[in-house]
């Protein structure tokens, strides 16, 4: 299956969600706690790793004029991320507040109201390219705090529900419960949401949230009957699973010295489209019937990266150009 033509000003995928600065925690030069601003958020850590490894890909997103602003949008040019879908406002930039655990996984405090990407309304969209109706062929990502901050969230829902089905749609929730004011509406949405991905992916600390007692296996299977073609779950150190409609595999997790794990999911997210992109499975047809050799592939390949990436403070997945392979 040969990869789909592309051309100058068509992105292979576009990422639409949150995108924001992780203050994350570090020590002054005479050893005082302080925070240092670094670029996050789910989607825009897709969107970036994902042009890090070569994928034409563009944020949609609302992103500030403020000084954090320019931090975002000099990280996504810098890895490579189009910035052709980026909505400017003068409204203040989404903060999280990241607090690692002496594993080095991270939790979030978030500081999000009135703030710019939590601002995306429909009316929005009408500015986009092409009056925000995505090129045939280009892959649609989406999740995190995009299913629950409003207006986002139901902005993306009419965008979610008027792609599904024309090009293939890949879901993260990265679930936030500290943001979720009424569990029985989220699992409802994404429940929903579900049901019109392709492709999704979730975590071990996801599903105990989602599916509290549930085996994976299950969830996963129920998901694939709602019709997705491929689901694959992250264990942190302990490797990746996935199964889609032919075959399961499981991957362990490469030895690495730990720095953090802040934007390793989305990391392995990033490499997960970016395998598919470039052996030329990008597509609603081209993720069902993956064998089982295809899967563990594709599954080392996001969990190299994931690992990668947490030898680095913040989220910084690793570039082409330093030497990760180009999936054939």
């Amino acid at each position: 299956m040969s990869a789909r033509p592309e051309t100058a000003d068509q992105p292979a995928v576009v990422v639409a969600g949150d995108a924001l600065v992780d203050l994350t925690p570090t020590r002054t030069a005479d050893g005082a706690a302080a925070f240092q601003p670094l670029p996050g958020g789910s989607c825009l850590n897709v969107a970036a790793g994902l042009g890090r490894l070569g994928v034409p890909t563009a944020l949609l997103a609302r992103i500030s004029d403020d000084h954090f602003g320019d931090l975002l949008r000099a990280h996504l040019a810098a890895s490579g991320t189009r910035l052709t879908h980026v909505l400017p406002t003068s409204d203040p930039t989404t903060l999280a507040a990241v607090h690692l655990r002496e594993d080095g996984s991270a939790a979030y405090s978030f500081h999000a109201n009135g703030a710019a990407d939590r601002g995306l309304r429909p009316e929005h969209l009408a500015a986009l390219p092409d009056g925000g109706t995505l090129p045939e062929g280009t892959a649609l990502h989406l999740g995190s705090l995009g299913l629950l901050l409003e207006p986002l969230a139901s902005t993306l829902d009419g965008l979610l529900r008027r792609e599904a089905g024309r090009r293939l749609v890949s879901l993260d929730p990265n679930v936030r419960p500290n943001l979720v004011t009424d569990r029985a509406a989220y699992l409802r949405r994404f429940a929903e949401w579900v049901a019109l991905a392709d492709v999704v992916k979730a975590s071990d600390e996801d599903l105990a949230w989602l599916h509290p007692g549930e085996p994976y296996e299950a969830v996963a299977d129920r998901w694939l009957a709602s019709g997705a073609g491929l689901v694959l779950i992250t264990f942190g150190s302990r490797g990746a699973w996935a199964v889609g409609r032919a075959a399961s595999v499981h991957v362990p997790t490469p030895a690495v010295e730990v720095v953090d794990t802040v934007g390793a999911g989305d990391a392995f997210t990033a490499g997960m489209l970016a395998h598919l992109h470039h052996i030329g499975r990008l597509t609603r047809e081209g993720v069902d019937g993956l064998g089982a050799g295809e899967l563990a592939r594709l599954v080392s390949y996001a969990v190299e990266i994931a690992a990668d990436t947490c030898t680095r403070a913040g989220a910084q997945p690793p570039y082409r150009r330093d030497g990760v392979p180009v999936p054939s």
